[in-house]
């Protein structure tokens, strides 16, 4: 199964990983160091052990590919993914009026008060989002994330880098190239950013007319964010395999830090005792062959048949 891939991991880090503090103060199972490979030709990668939401992915991906660091795209796909940034940035600016939001700490969000009061502030910062596009332009964006680090990376004599275009153009020039990467970890960026990019680079390889690609992912969260970014990366790779006349490879994903969150524990071991349904096969609209023609309609997985939804919470 395909996705045996996926399970193997879960398995694995659950049964060796190390005991390690981590950022959110959550704790982690990690391992360092861990690759799966998945062959595209034989399904498109979306979990069936859990439902994955494959529209907040594609929306994602497609903000990505349009250069985006803005969340109002996002919001008007009803996507909530990167909401948290730029909320905390307009809670502490002096525009808010609101109850005091300036603490989110861990224990902070944990406190059903606390978080009743900003789940409201949220809402209402996402609705004026949407609302009022001056607004939007002061606090929706991100900063030098990765839609503008693939789209317009910035050098130093002033100009900017299409790291996307210039791969496509490789791919289809000269498909024996060992140069068609594109890194989002920009490091003079990195500070600026809202989140230091997690998957921070990826390279194509061409061979026997498919396209592959390898994702160096610097940081996984492996119950809640890895599931996303295989889909995103194998949805990725099926893009620009369709814009240079390629059928798909493989999709190569390596993990440096590798864990699964302490409160994630007991759902590794929920899933890992359903077994894989056959996995979904992804559509894409025959007529569209462009990049950038794309919409969200153009876009569709085909035969998904998943288990349920697992829930478990976010670690911030």
């Amino acid at each position: 199964m395909l996705e045996d891939a996926y399970l193997n991991l879960e398995k694995y880090v659950l049964e060796n990983g190390h005991k390690k503090s981590d950022r959110t103060h959550t704790g982690t199972l990690s391992t360092f160091g861990y690759q799966m490979r998945f062959d595209l030709s034989e399904g498109f990668p979306l979990l069936t052990t859990k439902k994955v939401p494959f529209g907040l992915i594609k929306s994602e991906l497609l903000w990505f590919l349009k250069g985006g660091t803005n969340i109002r795209f996002l919001l008007q796909h009803k996507n909530h993914i990167w909401d948290e940034w730029p909320f905390q940035n307009y809670v502490q600016s002096a525009d808010y009026q609101g109850p005091d939001m300036t603490d989110f700490s861990h224990r902070a969000l944990k406190d059903p008060e606390f978080n009743k009061v900003y789940k409201e502030q949220m809402n209402l910062f996402c609705q004026k989002i949407l609302d009022d596009e001056d607004f939007a332009n002061k606090y929706g964006d991100l900063g030098l994330i990765y839609g503008s680090q693939w789209r317009a990376w910035k050098t130093s004599k002033g100009q900017t880098i299409d790291q996307i275009q210039n791969v496509i153009d490789l791919i289809k020039n000269h498909p024996d190239s060992r140069r068609m990467i594109v890194s989002a970890w920009n490091p003079e960026d990195v500070p600026s950013m809202a989140l230091p990019p997690c998957h921070t680079m990826f390279q194509f390889y061409v061979v026997d007319g498919k396209l592959s690609c390898q994702l160096y992912q610097r940081s996984g969260d492996i119950f809640i964010g890895v599931p996303f970014n295989i889909a995103s990366y194998a949805l990725l790779t099926s893009l620009i395999a369709r814009e240079c006349g390629l059928e798909v490879g493989d999709f190569v994903h390596t993990l440096g830090d590798a864990h699964i969150y302490s409160n994630h524990i007991e759902q590794v071991k929920e899933q890992l005792t359903r077994k894989p349904h056959d996995a979904p096969q992804l559509w894409l609209n025959p007529e569209k062959k462009h990049l950038d023609d794309f919409t969200m309609s153009d876009i569709k997985v085909k035969n998904y048949d998943p288990y349920p939804k697992i829930k478990a919470p976010v670690a911030v």
